[in-house]
């Protein structure tokens, strides 16, 4: 899970969850379009979202180039595995909590 302010403005919402892949291990197919922004680290993140609907499908990181990152939402499974690892908690709302015991969390 992710609080940058940056995946906060493209998810819509008070975070972003993502699962992440080796990029090796994974395979997209259809029609998709790209958005790149600078990251907090100055690396370049690439998005790949639906020219159609509009929702992000998966990210890229250049500073990362073996790890795709999936959206978890594209899975449309509510029994998805729970995040292993909560970053930018700096900029977390006050009123999210992100509970677990194996949950690691990172400003």
């Amino acid at each position: 899970m992710c609080h940058c302010l940056d995946c906060q403005k493209r998810s819509g919402s008070s975070f972003a969850a993502q699962a992440r892949f080796p990029a090796g291990e994974v395979r997209f197919s259809g029609d998709h379009r790209t958005w790149q922004r600078k990251g907090d680290d100055g690396g370049e993140i690439t998005t790949h979202f639906c020219p159609h609907c509009g929702s992000t499908v998966w990210f890229t990181h250049d500073q990362q180039p073996n790890i795709v990152a999936v959206a978890v939402g594209g899975f449309a499974d509510p029994a998805f595995p729970a995040p292993a690892f909560s970053v930018y908690e700096e900029r977390k709302h006050g009123w999210v909590a992100i509970v677990g015991e194996e949950i690691e969390h990172y400003d």
